[in-house]
């Protein structure tokens, strides 16, 4: 493999596993907030030992998303140093506004709630998780408003060969990051939600602590619906947009060769073959991609083999089209996900509300499993997008094979693969061990008055290092 195709390689399983934890950490943050709102509200203590019990879990995740984090942006300028000269001075301030800014405010705060326990009063210390939450949401917003420049250049001008910035305003108001944003949050918000509602169920089928996870479960499983249900309305909305900012990627997730009539019907599976350049299978459903791409039944789609001729038009000779199997198969992978996601939150909040929870063997089995759905919905809808955009590292400014560091060799990128890969098995094991701990433990009784040593969170401190 060519120093380019293992730098894509290498960034790819790198931001994949850093994004199962960015999502977990944004939704849990919300989750033990409303706890503990509830815990202030009612000044009732099962509230308050529930918020605990998430919240050393949300420590453990909280240090595991950090420290993959930070591996992010040493590639930018490691692997890929002619894409930060290019498009530094653009990409490099929403970046650094995140760090100096938003987790800024995040880690201090979360500081304030790991040791204020019993130190502050109710409402303070109250104030310091929804600002945890609120703080790790603008981090989500800085970060998309630079992927959004790569998907949507915007507010720049070229000088001297270099994408100069002329409108940071511009970024924060780019259509892309309008219709990314809230995916991604109503998204974080559905995987802290399947994962607190996954492992209450397997404390509720053990019958441990249930007057805990039961409510535990409660709040989870109808966040699970709604967020499921937005993440999806939000999703559409972002398909749409790609008719206008880019109809390749549209094209390619939809399999489309050839632009179709008046309406296109949506491909449910199809056997590709992107060196004929056809598809020998699919199976449609008429009318459906002209219903999503338009929200009515008529509406031509453009197809890659017309855009590919347009784009050799407009930015000289070049493959333009993206790896089409990847892009077809994520999409759907997602959706699926998705899906299955929509209708188990269906289900369990009519168990919660009929109040035959604790009957439903059939139901709560599934619900350990499903923990993975929004992982995998995530990390697919990741692979379609940035897949998709390919050739390009910045649509329509910069191919990705322009913005490889020049002096890296397929040696050295192969090597800190490798490493990368051990070390990111060895952190996923430690990962797992200290959650399944914590979860066979479970929720401790409250810890004793007047802010003593066991009033931080088991595992806090050493989360915080």
């Amino acid at each position: 493999m060519e120093a380019v195709d293992l730098a894509r390689l290498q960034f790819g399983v790198t931001t994949i596993y850093h994004f199962l934890f960015v999502p977990l950490s944004i939704g849990l943050a919300y989750l033990i907030a409303f706890m503990q709102t509830l815990y202030v509200v009612r000044n009732d203590e099962k509230y308050k030992r529930m918020a605990k019990f998430w919240g050393k879990i949300f420590l453990l995740n909280f240090a595991v998303g950090v420290v993959t984090g930070i591996m992010q942006e040493f590639q930018f300028g490691m692997n890929w140093a002619d894409y930060s000269r290019y498009v530094g001075a653009v990409f490099g301030g929403p970046l650094a506004v995140e760090a100096l800014v938003s987790f800024f405010l995040e880690s201090t705060f979360l500081g304030v709630w790991i040791f204020g326990w019993d130190r502050l009063s109710k409402k303070v210390h109250l104030a310091s998780i929804w600002l945890v939450a609120i703080a790790a949401t603008l981090s989500a917003l800085w970060i998309l408003s630079a992927n959004s420049f790569m998907q949507e250049p915007v507010g720049y001008e070229i000088v001297n060969g270099r994408a100069e910035m002329t409108d940071f305003f511009a970024l924060l108001g780019n259509k892309q990051l309008w219709v990314e944003f809230p995916h991604v949050i109503f998204g974080a918000l559905a995987t802290g939600a399947f994962f607190v509602a996954g492992i209450s169920a397997y404390k509720l089928l053990r019958k441990q602590q249930t007057d805990i996870f039961r409510p535990s479960f409660q709040i989870a499983i109808v966040l699970a619906l709604v967020s499921s249900l937005l993440t999806a309305f939000a999703g559409h909305d972002q398909a749409q947009h790609l008719m206008s900012s880019q109809p390749m990627k549209m094209a390619a997730s939809e399999g489309l060769w050839h632009t179709s009539g008046e309406s296109a019907p949506w491909t449910v599976i199809a056997s590709i073959d992107p060196e004929k350049q056809q598809n020998s299978f699919q199976l449609e459903v008429p009318y459906l991609l002209s219903v999503l791409s338009y929200n009515k039944l008529t509406g031509s789609v453009p197809g890659m083999l017309e855009l590919q001729a347009q784009y050799e038009e407009q930015y000289g000779p070049g493959n333009y089209i993206p790896p089409v199997r990847t892009t077809f198969w994520s999409f759907r992978i997602m959706v699926g996900a998705g899906m299955l996601m929509i209708l188990l939150g269906l289900i369990g909040s009519y168990k919660v509300l009929r109040g035959r929870l604790v009957e439903s063997r059939r139901y709560l089995p599934w619900m350990l499993p499903a923990i993975s759905l929004p992982f995998i919905a995530n990390s697919s809808g990741w692979i379609m997008t940035e897949v998709g955009r390919q050739p390009w590292i910045v649509f329509g400014l910069q191919r990705t094979e322009e913005g490889v560091s020049p002096l890296v060799s397929s040696g050295m990128v192969a090597t800190t693969l490798i490493g990368f890969t051990v070390v990111y098995g060895l952190i996923a094991a430690a990962f797992i061990y200290l959650v399944v701990n914590e979860v066979r433990k479970g929720a401790e009784d409250d810890a004793p008055p007047h802010g003593g040593a066991d009033a931080v969170p088991h595992g806090a401190g050493t989360a915080v290092l």
